[in-house]
């Protein structure tokens, strides 16, 4: 029968990228031939690639799992960070999204936690970002009637306004009453400037007087100090405020002695002050800078060496920035969101305006045109202690496989073990064997584990309380694939090949694991891979329940496990999804997976 005209089955992409990395470079065999040399392996993976959901389940595994051993070298993970300002942010990378229509006619941008707000040569405010900062409270929402805006302050959740004539606005969050103008700040006339700060608000005059409203108990402020009518400038710390005289003096206007108080001797005329939420900067008219107050290993206190003099600061949350006279930006301090670098877009251009704060710059050049440089945003959302979920996802994925990966290889060493010599010997070994097997089944897991998690964790350290999770994990995991293994064992034992072992005085140990174990070494790998799926939904049941891996270590399991109330679930929803999507996607590829290898390495299968 001539079948050259016959048309050819069509190989699927899987099949394809298969051949391709096995390699299949030999001739095409004729049926006998092929027939003739085919050998097992090559079975299996014919088999196995023929199946396009397990395929595609290997490979999106394959992939999840690339992704959490290989980030984790490039997104490094701090178990000790910890932001309040950056609390629950949603997903989304638009925190220096500047709307292009504010381009060339900038007047100022003020920077808050998660939003930024600027207004524009002609008095029109624009604003970006997150600026929903609570369920009910979203500061986009503006007061009316406001006219042309003159200055504009972000704090960490409230806004501040002054427009031309004059009437100062405050909206966003009041509880602490940073909102609530008073009647004698309303009177005044002579307003110039509204600094927002953290649950306070300061109003300067043109006499240089200033006013503080807020709350008074967490910020260290003297409604009499001794410098009140000289005030040309003000910023605040999270806890503190620093004055700039009309003499050019850092003045600090609280009452209390603290680390803001020590100020560096000599520091000459100073023309500009800044400050973060824990320290104090000023820049003196030759171009040096001090800085002062709770220095840590942020950086704040290391000013880098310039041959420019500096002429303005700015400041974040826990770093400077500063232009020199020929109009170059620098920064320094903490820099995990690249904001103390500053790119090569903004070295290599004329900088006139400096704008700063939080984690987020922008530079606006002699052109007009405003560069940024910092935090854009988290792409799957931060959470309550504001850490990145997509950092804490790959780090806490390679945790997960790490701890189902050691738990899966206990479990099947003494799977096999028992199983393989349980199904040999037979007789009393095999009944003392499988009461064993009897006693550890028996054993309810999850009660027992969480037990014992309860009893010894308290004593261990966080790593300990890892090691203790694999081995509980694999301690109570092998009944189920040593049983397999037996009943395997016991049908081996009886082939000829046994008894050529046996009459050639081959030790018995010998034939269990060197001639018997080869041949049920399919049944093996697929329990392994369906037992892993098995200790990763395992410990993240654990962590859930808080027996499991203790924080801030992250797994997928206690990831979800400071997610389990429900306002979390209706409000913070990217707490909770990202990491169940990821979770489940990776158990169902690992199951998919060892149901194809199943059905790959038994040709029974095949025929149901």
């Amino acid at each position: 029968m001539d079948n050259k005209n016959t048309p050819k089955k069509k190989k699927s992409f899987l099949q394809l990228l298969f051949i391709k990395a096995f390699g299949t470079g030999k001739k095409k065999l004729s049926i006998l031939e092929e027939e003739q040399m085919q050998g097992p392996v090559r079975t299996i993976i014919k088999n196995f690639t023929s199946n396009r959901l397990s395929m595609t389940g290997l490979i999106v595994f394959l992939l999840i799992f690339a992704v959490v051993i290989i980030g984790p070298f490039f997104v490094k993970l701090d178990l000790s960070y910890t932001e309040t300002s950056q609390q629950n942010v949603n997903p989304g990378l638009d925190l220096m999204k500047v709307p292009s229509s504010l381009e060339g006619k900038v007047a100022e941008i003020s920077v808050g936690p998660t939003y930024t707000i600027a207004v524009s040569d002609s008095g029109q405010l624009y604003m970006w970002g997150k600026t929903k900062i609570t369920s009910t409270l979203n500061l986009k929402y503006v007061p009316s009637n406001m006219g042309k805006i003159k200055r504009i302050s972000a704090g960490f959740d409230h806004i501040l306004a002054l427009n031309e004539e004059g009437k100062v606005f405050a909206w966003g969050n009041d509880r602490q009453k940073q909102c609530a103008v008073p009647d004698k700040v309303k009177e005044l006339t002579n307003i110039v400037d509204v600094i927002a700060g953290y649950q306070c608000s300061v109003i300067l005059t043109a006499d240089g007087h200033t006013y503080f409203f807020g709350n008074e108990a967490n910020n260290d402020y003297k409604n009499t100090h001794n410098y009140q009518g000289q005030i040309v400038k003000v910023v605040t710390t999270a806890d503190a405020v620093l004055g700039l005289t009309k003499d050019g003096q850092a003045v600090y206007l609280g009452k209390q002695s603290n680390g803001y108080t020590k100020m560096p001797e000599n520091m000459g005329t100073v023309v500009d002050v800044a400050a973060t939420a824990s320290t104090m900067a000023a820049v003196n008219s030759d171009g040096k800078v001090f800085v002062w107050g709770n220095l840590s290993e942020r950086g704040e206190g290391k000013v880098p060496e310039i041959t420019s003099k500096i002429v303005a600061l700015e400041a974040g949350r826990y770093h400077y920035t500063g232009i020199t006279e020929d109009g170059k930006a620098i920064a320094w301090g903490f820099d995990n969101y690249n904001q103390a670098s500053v790119p090569a877009s903004v070295k290599n251009s004329k900088v006139v305006k400096l704008f700063t704060g939080a984690y987020q710059n922008y530079a606006v050049t002699d052109s007009g045109k405003i560069l940024t440089w910092g935090l854009k945003g988290y792409l799957l959302g931060s959470d309550d202690l504001g850490r990145d979920i997509l950092n804490r996802l790959i780090n806490g994925g390679r945790m997960s496989m790490t701890i189902g990966a050691i738990a899966v290889i206990i479990s099947t060493i003494i799977g096999v073990i028992i199983g393989g010599v349980s199904g040999f010997f037979g007789g009393k070994v095999d009944i003392i064997l499988q009461r064993i097997v009897e006693i550890v089944s028996g054993l309810p897991f999850l009660p027992f584990a969480m037990i014992l998690s309860a009893l010894l964790g308290n004593a261990l350290s966080s790593n300990q309380r890892i090691y203790l999770m694999m081995i509980i994990l694999g301690l109570l995991q092998w009944p189920s694939l040593s049983r397999l293994v037996r009943a395997q064992v016991f049908s081996e034992r009886e082939k000829e090949f046994v008894t050529a072992a046996k009459a050639v005085g081959v030790k018995q140990m010998s034939i269990v694991f060197k001639h018997i174990l080869p041949n049920v070494i399919s049944v093996i790998i697929v329990t392994a891979t369906l037992d892993f799926a098995t200790c990763m939904l395992t410990e993240a049941t654990l962590s859930y329940l808080g027996f499991g891996v203790p924080a801030p270590q992250p797994t997928w399991g206690n990831m979800l496990y400071g997610c389990n109330n429900s306002i979390v679930i209706q409000n913070y929803w990217w707490r909770w999804v990202f990491t169940s999507i990821v979770l489940g996607i990776c158990v169902i590829c690992i199951n998919l997976t060892g149901d194809g290898l199943r059905d790959a390495i038994d040709p029974k299968s095949q025929e149901r």
